[in-house]
């Protein structure tokens, strides 16, 4: 396995970009050079990209903003405001991006770290992962999405709780609830999220963000819409190459080949 691109925050291997969003150096809060870079990146993903992994530094995924620097800002309110702008220019990016986003969340994923966990289309914990919004813990409200993604992944009645609360999660009711997809060992969660990505970045790119555009689209889509939308997608896919390998590997009986299809 060789890195074809790198940099302190964001790197690039077998297809996969990992993203760094919080380092153990900044007390594992927040780290918005990495989330600078990591918009940067996606703004500019090629197509040897094949999916996105979001990483943590240290003992925990994401601890949330740095409180500490809230405090001490001269204007906090100018300053946690151009914060949440480069934390929503983030999402707004992960939420375009037409390849898989995975996270891998080990230890406390907290306030806008919640968020970003919220924000993947596949997030693996370990046993000892918890997750928690953290806003009504320092009086203050939800960034990064969390207000619009947690009431579509656990419902509306479930979301108010949880934030309203300020709730702890634990991992098996993260996995219960949807937040997360599914639990390894602790140790194994950056490695198994990696080898999954891995092994998205070797499949079917267009079918992948086929599916990403028709879910994304089912949110305010009627059934009837969406079945059209269902047709003229799988009617596409059938005559483009990766629907033509996917099918004559399926009828020879071999494993298709979505890098280099005939």
């Amino acid at each position: 396995m060789t890195s074809t691109a790198q940099t302190e925050y964001v790197t690039t291997v077998d297809g996969v970009l990992q993203i760094t969003i919080a380092t153990a150096a900044n007390g594992t809060s927040m780290d918005f050079a990495g989330i600078i870079a990591g918009t940067a990146a996606l703004d500019d993903l090629g197509p040897e990209i094949g999916a996105v992994v979001l990483v943590g530094s240290g003992a925990n995924f994401c601890a949330g903003g740095d409180v500490r620097g809230f405090a001490a800002a001269e204007d906090r309110a100018a300053h946690i405001h151009g914060l949440a702008t480069d934390l929503h220019a983030f999402v707004r990016a992960l939420d375009e991006t037409r390849v898989p986003v995975l996270a891998a969340v080990h230890g406390w994923a907290a306030g806008a770290g919640m968020s970003l966990v919220c924000a993947a289309d596949i997030a693996l914990g370990g046993p000892s992962t918890k997750l928690r919004p953290a806003y009504p813990g320092i009086g203050l409200s939800p960034d990064g999405g969390m207000s619009w993604t947690l009431p579509r992944i656990v419902g509306a009645g479930r979301a108010r709780e949880i934030l309203l609360t300020d709730a702890v999660l634990d991992a098996e009711e993260a996995v219960r609830l949807g937040i997360l997809s599914r639990l390894v060992a602790d140790d194994e969660v950056r490695s198994a999220t990696l080898a999954l990505a891995q092994q998205l970045a070797q499949g079917p790119r267009s079918t992948h963000a086929s599916i990403k555009s028709l879910l994304a689209q089912s949110d305010s889509a009627t059934l009837s819409e969406q079945l059209d939308l269902e047709r003229d997608f799988i009617a596409t896919a059938a005559n483009s190459r990766t629907g033509r390998e996917g099918v004559d590997a399926f009828v020879a009986k071999r494993k298709p080949d979505y890098r280099n299809p005939a």
